[in-house]
């Protein structure tokens, strides 16, 4: 046995030179040994020598994964599953409530090389997992190699197929986003793939906040209240399997901060299973389809009209006869043949008093509160679904007379209701927001209107439910406010609207008393195509099939949001709608 002292002598170290001198030390006594003829004592240091050498492993081996533990990167995170790679933090509600997680799966391997019995392996997966591919299992026994069979398995499955203890079956640990709701909010939330990347909705918005929480050990908060949510989704739901439309939306905001505290799009999907959901299903309605709103516009041309000091809540409008403009007529759709007031046009959804109303407006300055509304533009929201409108190219009479009630122009639900949030807060444009806000704070957003003008429309939209068109979104003690909304939708095959296809939709508000500045609330819904029945003698606009939806969600989250019912005295309805109207 010989050591090159020279090159041990070059270690620098201390704990070197320590090993050096005591390794020369052994070489020197085994030497000793022998020329003394003491076997036994040769033996008794080897044996020393080589269980001082284990031991000195094992110490260092202790050391290095106690350091790793204490004092590495991944130990002060929470390791890979907690902080890096492809971990994404809880997602909740406004409240705590959890709405998404990384949970642990496993996926399933089979090592056909160490499977011993090729038909019990078989037999034991099918019966214990069923869902597992018979064509992806097939494959696995045969290959002569390692394959993968099936991912996303619980950790109950895995401990099922691991008691049979089967050879060449193996698990790997895999990382699995879950939303233990189910369809809930789907088109809010939105999903991430299994490389903890954001696809949709929420999980695509924030991305960078959900990954980034996850190191943090810290969830995601949002807007929405479960509560809320829940309510309206349940009453968006029995209006569609009541009314059969194509597609149907729901939306609840606080209009002073611009939370988004409940939005829904029917129908919907199961976020843990996208790729089984249908594009229809998975598309996001208030964000990312745009409709011609019909008669919710003519709520921002006469807030638009008394801003501009073009009328007064008392000016009057000829509505008896049809309008005649240019190549067109425009017609209401039950004439009052009347001369009404502005709140009466309101009240009537009155086209013909709209669209006099528009052009005494004019078409620059209504454009240019068009566009300060937002109207111009995708709404002003985190989720990368909001889709662009589709806006005149030309702003001549004919397109002032038609977006001033609601054709011509298409919106999406999510711009509708920033636009209306205008109206309702005391002026100021809000973004709307999907990320819980603290009490007390506000994003300062531009004023487009005068505190003056908004307490009008408060009480021309209040005016409207307690004697106009929107009499069936009222929810007593709840003081709401609203306009129907019914636009006919252009269909190419007859160059021209189509008077069976319809989207019906009410616009409400409430409390509507109060200071203008204070919390209340939007509440729309918007039914695409819907089917009038006997219930409605047929009707299928906003006032029959979107209102009375509106109503009752009204009624279930006032006492979430905190909105005291207080009953006014009966008034009697001047100039009353046509309850058949519902425009």
């Amino acid at each position: 046995m010989s050591l090159d002292h020279a090159g041990l002598g070059r270690i620098s170290p201390p704990g070197w030179r320590w090993v050096s001198s005591h390794l020369w030390r052994i070489e020197h006594a085994f030497e000793r040994a022998k020329a003394a003829g003491k076997a036994e004592d040769d033996t008794r240091i080897r044996i020393f020598f080589v269980l001082a050498l284990f031991a000195a492993s094992f110490l260092t081996l202790a050391i290095g994964a106690t350091n790793a533990a204490l004092f590495s990167g991944a130990g002060r995170s929470g390791g890979a599953w907690a902080g890096g790679g492809t971990a994404r933090a809880d997602i909740v509600d406004r409240n705590g409530m959890l709405l998404a997680a990384d949970l642990p799966h496993y996926g399933l391997y089979i090592d056909s090389t160490e499977v011993w019995e090729v038909d019990e392996t078989r037999r034991a997966i099918r019966l214990t997992l069923p869902e597992v591919s018979t064509e992806r299992l097939e494959k696995a026994l045969h290959a002569g190699r390692r394959i993968f069979v099936a991912g996303g398995l619980t950790p109950a499955q895995k401990a099922k197929v691991h008691e049979l203890g089967l050879p060449g079956v193996i698990f790997e640990p895999e990382q699995r986003r879950v939303y233990p709701l189910g369809r809930t909010a789907s088109h809010l939330i939105g999903f991430a793939d299994t490389g903890g990347q954001g696809l949709a909705g929420a999980e695509l918005a924030l991305n960078e906040a959900i990954r980034g929480g996850a190191a943090g050990h810290k969830s995601v908060p949002l807007s929405i209240d479960l509560r809320v949510q829940a309510a309206l989704e349940d009453e968006l739901r029995k209006a569609a399997q009541q009314f059969g439309p194509k597609g149907a939306v729901g939306i609840v905001t606080n209009v002073r901060t611009g939370e988004i505290l409940g939005m829904a799009s029917w129908p919907d999907f199961d976020p843990n299973n996208p790729g089984g959901a249908s594009d229809a299903e998975r598309l996001n309605r208030a964000a990312a389809s745009v409709f011609e709103m019909g008669s919710t516009f003519k709520a921002f041309t006469v807030a638009i009209g008394l801003d501009a000091g073009v009328a007064t809540p008392d000016s009057t409008f000829d509505a008896r006869e049809p309008y005649k403009l240019g190549y067109r007529t425009i017609h209401d759709y039950h004439a009052s043949r009347k001369i009404l007031t502005l709140v009466e046009v309101f009240q009537h959804s009155s086209n013909i008093g709209t669209a006099k109303l528009a052009e005494s407006i004019g078409a620059q300055r209504l454009s240019a509160y068009f566009d300060a509304l937002g109207l111009t533009k995708p709404a002003k929201v985190e989720l990368e679904e909001s889709a662009y409108p589709l806006t005149p190219k030309k702003w001549d009479e004919d397109a002032v007379a038609s977006t001033s009630f609601g054709h011509g122009m298409n919106v999406s639900p999510l711009a509708l209701t920033r636009a209306m949030g205008a109206l309702l807060n005391g002026g100021t444009l809000q973004p709307l927001t999907i990320r819980k806000m603290a009490p007390g704070d506000r994003v300062e957003g531009p004023r487009v209107m005068s505190e003056e003008t908004s307490a009008q429309m408060l009480q021309i939209m209040r005016a409207n439910v307690t004697g106009g068109s929107g009499g069936k979104a009222d929810a007593p003690g709840l003081r709401v406010g609203g306009k129907t909304g019914t636009g006919e939708k252009f269909d190419p095959a007859i160059r021209g609207y189509n008077h069976q296809r319809q989207v019906s939709s009410f616009a409400a508000v409430f409390p509507t008393d109060g200071p203008v500045t204070a919390d209340r609330y939007f509440v729309l819904i918007l039914l695409d195509e819907p089917h009038g029945d006997s219930t409605t003698y047929g009707f299928s606009t906003g006032g029959w099939v979107a209102a009375p939806a509106a109503g009752r969600v009204i009624d279930r989250i006032a006492p979430f949001l905190g909105v005291e019912r207080k009953f006014e005295p009966k008034l009697t309805p001047v100039a009353a709608a046509d309850p058949g109207e519902g425009l």
